[in-house]
């Protein structure tokens, strides 16, 4: 049996996690990512949409699986991991979680912005209570593409939140049926998969959607994803955003975000950030 180690699981509005505290890399190494689909396994495991290993980002930087320096900007380097174990550029509900932890731990004030180091850049989380809203950054707009459930194709949105996704509009939330396999995509404009978001608009400037993950599946939000769907339901809806910041509230299975597109062309998505359990493991 493996030596056991340390867990704890969160949640951004059922968006959920295992997180690894991992401070200088020596507990996981590289990663298997055999052990992240194990954890994540809702019937064998600890259950999970991905994994967040919580490691300094010298010491990522020091592993045989970094990327590349990530430099000083960051104390802290978010290693999430998509449930089956492939690794994912960016998740703005984990890094909400990721974010609670550090401040919970002690690790992180948080009565100042928090920057995050991730595979798409640093991200700086801001605290308000029990909400948390993290800086994702400028979105990429990147032109108009189709997908598909089934016998039935919708247009979509190519929107890059640091991952890529596929925003799509229906009449009907049922309409994308149960989702239990990756929607059609074109594998030239998305190589490596895609978040597909299934879009219904509720009314001025409130939108809910369902999503299908790469490497997770369904889940009951994605915090990257809503920022996608907020950025399409804005063009969409032709708002002005001349010199004035534009929020939509975006409705999900799991509970509400509300995501605000600045007159400087930064997108903010605040929600809740939760912890839930902690213990060890042998997995």
């Amino acid at each position: 049996m493996a030596e056991a180690y340390a867990f704890l699981k969160g949640h951004g509005t059922e968006n959920d996690f295992v997180l690894l505290p991992d401070h200088d890399g020596t507990v996981h190494g590289e990663l298997d990512p055999g052990r992240v689909a194990a954890l994540c396994d809702r019937r064998a495991g600890i259950g999970g949409d991905g994994v967040l290993r919580v490691i300094r980002t010298a010491s990522y930087d020091a592993l045989a699986c970094s990327e590349g320096s990530r430099g000083t900007a960051s104390e802290w380097f978010m290693d999430y991991r998509n449930a089956d174990g492939s690794v994912s550029e960016m998740c703005g509900n984990g890094v909400r979680v990721f974010a609670r932890h550090l401040v919970d731990a002690g690790l992180a004030p948080a009565d100042r912005p928090l920057p995050i180091g991730t595979r798409d850049g640093v991200k700086t989380v801001t605290f308000d209570g029990d909400l948390a809203t993290v800086d994702m950054g400028t979105p990429k707009v990147l032109g108009d593409t189709t997908v598909g459930v089934g016998e039935v194709t919708w247009a979509a949105r190519h929107v890059d939140m640091g991952n890529p996704h596929a925003v799509a509009f229906v009449s009907s939330l049922d309409d994308a049926g149960p989702l239990l396999e990756p929607p059609r995509h074109d594998p030239a404009v998305y190589p490596d998969g895609v978040n597909v978001e299934f879009v219904l608009p509720v009314g001025e400037r409130h939108v809910a959607f369902r999503v299908h993950e790469r490497g997770s599946g369904e889940t009951r939000s994605c915090g990257t994803g809503a920022c996608a769907v907020m950025v399409a339901a804005a063009l969409a809806d032709g708002v002005d955003r001349a010199g004035r910041d534009v929020a939509y509230r975006v409705d999900v299975p799991g509970g509400t975000l509300t995501v605000t597109w600045t007159a400087d062309d930064r997108v903010l998505l605040t929600g809740p950030a939760v912890l839930v359990a902690s213990g060890t493991t042998s997995l």
